[in-house]
């Protein structure tokens, strides 16, 4: 057994209580064996945690990480017009070079920020599970799949695609990469292609992954067309398990959301996104007081415009008050639940906390920074005060993936300079 030490620090323990301890991981296993003090002297190496806060890898619990290809390639738009009119066009020409190009972009900005797992829908999926793999981070991946515009045939195809994909992949990277059915939402999937098709998913052992109650526009076409509110129709096709999480759940009603509660579904919000499109203010009090598991996500760079987890926990903080119109609601402690623990649970991974036992995903957060001084509550400076710049060490199922700041297991200039060329040359195709 080879282990390491993660020494002189302090850690956020389950209970969000902070106390100064080491960690010690078993390497192999990619699982904390104990967290305690003075354990350097038992590891084969270690890691310096001084002046610094040991906290769970964040999980990043619905993404595109792909499109950092199209970061700043349009904004100031709502949804529907951001997508039709630009969104969608420019992926009609991406290539599966462009896919790995942009994820290896993402999973170094995952990287560099603190995350160790995330959810992933998109397309050209061996791609990212390649890049997954090499990145060695933790992933549940899946194909997204969209029926609107496409004839029976060809929309057959995409949700097979979507199925093969899940069972294919599922358990790879050596058990890093998970997998789910991907139907884009209850919008662009036709009701046909969810009845042949979740059956297959149930059979399969396959959880369920999809958009839903993101915009009023959204909502109202399923009301009109079927008469039920929209997570009423995902129950009735059989969208609505313990082990399936939807994104986003802005405008959900409070039926909707004894839904989600009944079912055990859990819900990724994804703030940033929601107000960058005007799409709305999720409420997450309310569904956190119902009983329902929200996580956060950064939704694509697209629309965000990073995939810093940290940022993503203040906005989720700051449009959760402004959402109940109370200074208390979504307090810094459960968005650091929901930063962690929350959004693991919500993707059906066992990461997101510190323990024996416990998958040993980390980051390591330098506490010395200006912003972070002084020290009267760590918990507070996470949800409200942390950055992406502030991380130190990142470390994913006992393995380093970055130390002091440098990326291990990928080569960052090289990364950034392939985007680059892969984005130039996408919206050359696209105009």
């Amino acid at each position: 057994m080879t282990t390491l030490a993660i020494t002189d620090g302090r850690v956020l323990r389950p209970d969000l209580t902070v106390a100064a301890a080491d960690v010690l991981i078993d390497r192999a296993a990619g699982e904390i064996l104990e967290i305690g003090p003075d354990l350097a002297g038992e590891a084969d190496e270690t890691l310096d945690a001084a002046d610094s806060l040991v906290t769970p890898g964040f999980v990043n619990g619905h993404c595109h990480v792909a499109m950092t290809l199209l970061r700043g390639y349009a904004d100031d738009k709502p949804l529907e017009a951001w997508l039709r009119e630009d969104i969608w066009p420019a992926e009609g020409e991406l290539t599966p070079e462009d896919v790995r190009a942009g994820a290896e972009l993402g999973l170094l900005e995952l990287i560099k920020s603190g995350t160790t797992a995330f959810a992933d829908m998109y397309f050209h999926v061996p791609e990212v599970a390649d890049a997954v793999e090499t990145a060695g981070v933790r992933a549940r991946l899946g194909h997204g799949i969209v029926t609107v515009g496409k004839d029976g045939e060809a929309a057959r195809e995409d949700a097979k695609t979507s199925l093969e994909i899940a069972r294919e992949y599922d358990g790879s990277a050596d058990g890093r990469i998970s997998t789910a059915f991907m139907p884009h939402s209850l919008t662009t999937v036709g009701g046909e292609y969810l009845a042949e098709f979740v059956p297959e998913a149930r059979d399969a052992g396959v959880p369920i992954h999809y958009h839903a109650n993101e915009t009023a526009d959204e909502v109202a076409p399923i009301v009109d067309e079927h008469g039920q509110r929209p997570l009423e129709y995902a129950a009735e096709h059989g969208l609505l398990e313990p082990e399936d999480f939807v994104a986003h759940g802005v405008h959900v009603d409070d039926r909707e959301i004894e839904l989600l509660a009944e079912a055990g579904t859990g819900v990724i919000h994804c703030p940033a996104s929601n107000m960058k499109l005007a799409s709305g203010m999720a409420p997450v009090e309310r569904m956190r007081e119902a009983g329902v598991t929200v996580g956060l996500g950064t939704d694509g760079a697209a629309s965000n415009n990073d995939l810093s987890m940290l940022d993503e926990a203040r906005d989720a903080a700051m449009l959760g008050k402004l959402a109940a119109d109370d200074a208390s609601a979504v307090p810094a402690e459960a968005v650091v639940d929901m930063l962690t623990r929350g959004s693991a649970d919500a993707i059906g991974l066992e990461s997101g906390r510190l323990e024996a036992g416990a998958p040993a995903d980390l980051a390591v957060l330098d506490l010395e920074a200006p912003h972070l001084t002084p020290r009267h509550d760590l918990v507070s400076h996470l949800a409200y005060a942390a950055a992406a710049a502030d991380v130190r060490h990142t470390v994913c199922d006992g393995n380093v993936l970055m130390r002091d700041r440098e990326v291990l297991t990928l080569d960052e200039a090289g990364v950034r300079e392939r985007a680059l060329e892969a984005a130039d040359a996408l919206a050359g195709r696209v105009e």
